[in-house]
């Protein structure tokens, strides 16, 4: 995922959003991420990476461009997610189908 790839499908934040967020605002817990933008307060698709960021900026393992994939990937695994069910975007997210393209 690329620092302008959208880590928040519901709201549209960015990864360079939430990371600006981490280094200025300097949360004390990955649920404060809500107040960058409403990010992880959507679906709830992100929360995960989300927190893998978080615990980047606390000192945990820094490379989260490994374990987060790329923004297709990204994006198909949130349309299945919401497809089973898993949570519900707000209107306005960027559409959570898997037939896209």
């Amino acid at each position: 995922m690329q620092l302008d790839d959208e880590l928040c499908l519901c709201f549209h934040v960015t990864k360079r959003k939430v990371e600006n967020y981490l280094r200025i605002e300097k949360p004390r817990a990955a649920s404060q991420l809500s107040d960058c933008h409403g990010a992880g307060t959507g679906c709830g698709w992100c929360r995960k990476s989300l927190e893998k960021l978080f615990a980047a900026s606390q000192g945990g393992p820094t490379d989260t461009n490994a374990s987060l994939p790329t923004a297709e990937e990204y994006a198909r695994q949130r349309a299945a997610y919401v497809e089973a069910g898993g949570g519900t975007p707000p209107p306005g997210a960027t559409p959570a189908s898997t037939n896209q393209g």
